[in-house]
């Protein structure tokens, strides 16, 4: 049976299609199943799913702004025409059984191709967010099945009749990390209350800025893992070497970027975890039981991150502090007011754990395979 995935643009769009497979494979070890992705080109999600043994399709994939660019229409006039010509041709080569989209930019000439093509089970579809992009709004149309994150009345656009709340697929291999190894793996000290910093796997530069600000003043209190993002690396390494006082500098970790092992042992040591507000990101946390603060990313498409974060929080799992008002004296003295009240960090973690929905990868996985066998 092959089973054709497609999706791309963010680590998303990535993940949650790594953990379905993962318990396709696991609830089905002598299945015939054989697995494709066709997505945009990008070295470091490609190397992801090669590994995990997905046969990977490359397409040229338009970006649609919701503002005026020229690149739009370099985007839509020419690279949206190519890529669906590219999807059209490797489906009809791989002739898959169903197509599944994760959405993105980079899922729109799969879908359309697939639909062209009258793919035989086409198609399943996830949005992770409250509200979902413009790929995902086309792709329902056309669709069998819509698997959402969010309940279905946090859900927008898409009709009822056709959707399915499960949660976000995440890897259950996140959930298994060990604080004893994440004081080795980030020579922690284990000495004062351990603060994650993540900004998608993209980095969040404003995030960084206002951590640094008070980088110090933080570090007096708590010891920081922080994600800073690839790009963003050098400039916050160094701005930190400058900001730190030397007696400090041992409760400070930054990285570019933490893989799976490095994530899930620093899940699991975390006191509290500060985040974007990604549909991937919020349920990770929510399965962890994990207190957090979420910065939602202003103009995302749709506002999502804004939605997300709001619809995670209303029962009480995390506090949301929209970008303009993550000022860095503001951000720290809510820090330490939550550390001093031990029993709403409490309450967060029970709230968040009550929201998770750990079991989403394999529900979409058995759904996936009924429609096979």
């Amino acid at each position: 049976m092959k089973i054709l995935f497609t999706g791309g643009g963010t680590a998303g769009h990535i993940f949650p299609i790594i953990a379905i497979i993962r318990e396709i494979r696991r609830n089905h070890p002598q299945g015939e199943f054989r697995f494709f992705y066709i997505g945009p080109k990008d070295k470091f999600f490609g190397d992801l799913l090669s590994k995990e043994g997905i046969e990977v399709k490359t397409i040229l994939a338009g970006k649609i702004r919701r503002y005026f660019s020229l690149l739009n229409i370099v985007d839509i006039l020419f690279k949206l025409p190519i890529g669906i010509l590219q999807a059209f041709f490797h489906i009809f080569v791989i002739s898959p059984d169903l197509i599944f989209s994760k959405g993105g930019y980079g899922s729109i000439p799969t879908i359309i191709a697939g639909w062209i093509l009258l793919t035989p089970i086409f198609l399943f579809l996830h949005e992770s967010d409250t509200a979902p992009g413009l790929a995902n709004k086309i792709a329902g149309k056309l669709v069998l099945e819509i698997f959402t994150s969010f309940p279905i009345e946090e859900t927008e656009y898409f009709p009822a009749k056709k959707v399915i709340s499960i949660g976000n697929p995440i890897r259950k291999e996140l959930l298994k990390g060990s604080s004893k190894e994440a004081k080795k793996i980030f020579k922690l000290t284990g000495e004062k209350p351990l603060i994650l910093i993540l900004g998608g796997s993209q980095g969040a530069q404003k995030i960084n800025d206002q951590v640094l600000t008070v980088l110090s003043k933080l570090l007096e209190n708590f010891e920081i893992i922080h994600q800073t993002g690839r790009k963003n690396f050098e400039e916050v390494k160094a701005g930190a070497n400058v900001v730190i006082k030397e007696n400090l500098k041992k409760y400070y970790h930054p990285l570019p970027f933490l893989d799976e092992k490095e994530l899930s042992h620093a899940y699991q040591a975390a006191d509290l975890i500060i985040s974007r507000a990604g549909a991937g990101s919020i349920f990770e946390i929510a399965a962890l039981g994990k207190p957090s603060i979420l910065v939602p990313l202003p103009g995302a498409a749709q506002n999502h991150q804004v939605k997300n974060a709001y619809a995670f929080a209303k029962n009480g799992s995390t506090i949301v502090i929209e970008e303009k008002n993550f000022l860095p004296h503001f951000f720290l003295e809510k820090l330490k007011y939550l550390f001093s009240q031990s029993k709403k960090l409490e309450e967060m973690a029970e709230k968040a754990k009550e929201f998770s929905k750990p079991d989403a990868a394999r529900i979409i996985g058995e759904y996936i395979t009924s429609y096979l066998t």
